[in-house]
């Protein structure tokens, strides 16, 4: 590998190394923190979540078509890294419910840039053939560095309190600004990180004009996925924060460490889950390894009311790193076999995050809702039973999708 070449790789490195804990804001310490600091219940928790999530909503797509126009993809992530800092660290100075909604919707808003352009700068770096295994690599790197900040942010926070977490944030994304200036725009081919390449097609046509998008939304196996990545995120979202809402109301001084224990414990097992997944997608199929994330979303949702033991607890939350980390790794794979040649790989991505937005955002708000009513046994298996119903259905409906090339080098679906 020449030494440029080994800088751009090490650069994307950082870059989702220190992105890590910049892209989903405070996450699930946002729970935490309302709880503790300010005493609220699930329900309102649950609403402010929603609300940001509903604001992430109304980004996806729109934050999916500037990344695949752009060619100041770099700029992009750095202006929605400082805004969603921004918004964060003014959080302990606000007071309301509306001020902290407001804060958080934009920083979810802002967010909705990361994903996508992160899989941009990706793809126009390294082309099609080397996607799936730096995709991998990608999402290792970011689980790592979303292990290391919980905890750090688990070890100074029984000292310093909750608020630690916000200055973590900020740290981490002056790290990943810097990460992001040192890859070269001129490293980034424009073209193929909108999906757009020069491999021909029967007819003897190129790739090199993006297609309509009736393409998209007559895309059936593209529907599918979209569908298949709502009940993902229906049931999944809503789990950790709920575990880290019964920490804290076992022991409240020690919650926010126990969270970070549950983050720390899943990110460990994600690294490895992603790089596997980097390697193998392109051998065992995309399909076998997104049901298996499903069926293991199911088995977690049913264990977790069987104790309120924080051992059981973080035990069980280690089955995440299973789940998550096939979606992290695998999401872009699927969007990126289903968009080929289309030159809308990175809107069909920021679609599907629509998709995924809306589950995650109904998550929250039924599942807060469950638990005022029913408690939080209750919440989990509803999402175990969400998570089994939609493993059944994309087991049945959804084709697989890994390509296959030809002789004459063309790509063709597998079957």
């Amino acid at each position: 590998m020449q030494p440029s070449e080994m800088t751009v790789e090490r650069s994307l490195d950082a870059l989702n190394f220190f992105l890590a804990d910049v892209r989903d804001g405070l996450g699930p310490y946002l729970a935490i923190y309302l709880l503790s600091e300010r005493r609220w219940d699930a329900a309102s928790i649950g609403a402010v979540m929603s609300i940001a999530a509903i604001a992430g909503i109304l980004a996806q797509t729109p934050a999916g078509a500037l990344i695949d126009r752009s060619h100041a993809k770099r700029g992009l992530m750095i202006a929605a890294a400082m805004i969603v800092t921004a918004a964060c660290l003014v959080l302990p100075l606000l007071g309301g419910f509306a001020l902290v909604a407001a804060t958080q919707a934009l920083a979810a808003a802002a967010g909705s840039v990361f994903a996508p352009a992160i899989a941009a700068v990706t793809l126009g770096i390294v082309g099609p053939k080397a996607f799936a295994a730096r995709t991998g690599r990608n999402e290792a790197f970011n689980h790592a560095g979303n292990a290391v900040a919980a905890a750090v942010a688990g070890g100074t926070a029984y000292w310093f309190g909750p608020v630690v977490v916000f200055w973590l944030l900020a740290a981490m994304a002056l790290a990943s600004i810097v990460a992001t200036l040192a890859i070269p725009a001129r490293a980034i081919d424009h073209q193929i990180a909108r999906g757009l390449d020069d491999v021909a097609e029967p007819n003897g046509a190129r790739h090199v004009k993006p297609s309509g998008f009736r393409v998209l939304l007559t895309c059936r196996p593209l529907l599918i996925f979209a569908g298949a990545t709502v009940i993902f995120h229906f049931a999944n979202a809503a789990m950790l924060p709920l575990v880290g809402q019964k920490l804290a109301l076992v022991n409240r001084n020690l919650g926010t460490t126990l969270m970070s224990v549950c983050i720390i414990a899943a990110q460990i097992v994600m690294v490895p889950v992603a790089i596997v997944v980097g390697r193998k997608a392109d051998v065992w199929g995309r399909k076998p390894i997104f049901a298996a994330a499903l069926a293991v979303l199911a088995i977690r949702g049913a264990l977790y009311p069987l104790s309120d033991n924080p051992y059981w607890l973080v035990s069980v939350q280690l089955l995440d790193g299973i789940g998550a980390g096939i979606f992290g790794a695998l999401f872009p794979l699927v969007v990126a076999d289903l968009t080929h040649g289309t030159g809308h790989f990175n809107v069909s991505q920021g679609a599907i995050a629509t998709a995924t937005a809306i589950g995650g955002a109904l998550s929250a708000a039924v599942a807060g809702f469950i638990v005022v009513h029913a408690g939080y046994g209750a919440a989990f298996l509803f999402l175990a039973a969400i998570a089994a119903a939609g493993l059944i259905a994309y087991c049945m409906l959804m084709p697989e999708t890994l390509p296959m090339t030809t002789k004459d080098g063309r790509r063709e679906q597998a079957a």
